[in-house]
């Protein structure tokens, strides 16, 4: 995963176009997927308040860490590509992403 210019104004829309959106299409057709991703779903609701701000800038300091550490997605669907889809998944179904402000 290569991140643009911007993405730290807005993680969650920025992880949503290099990673989440193409993860949660394939959550369509498997079902291990979908198991895998509300697992992570149900950490990150049990460990912070699920708002636009917290859930980016849990992103944030997740990707900073993901940094720090040399992780690069290339399709793998590692913990920590499974983490950012369900990081995705929530703000998707949460509404966060869909009037544009920065997320």
């Amino acid at each position: 995963m290569n991140l643009q210019d911007g993405w730290a104004a807005s993680p969650l829309r920025s992880v949503m176009d290099m990673l989440g959106q193409a993860q949660l299409d394939r959550m369509t057709t498997d079902p291990g997927l979908v198991a895998a991703v509300d697992q992570h779903a149900a950490v990150l609701r049990d460990a912070i308040p699920l708002d636009r701000e917290t859930l980016g800038d849990y992103v944030l300091g997740f990707l900073d860490e993901l940094r720090d550490r040399d992780w690069m997605f290339y399709g793998d669907l590692d913990a920590p590509a499974l983490r950012l889809t369900a990081a995705c998944w929530l703000a998707r179904e949460s509404g966060f992403l869909e009037d544009g402000a920065p997320a």
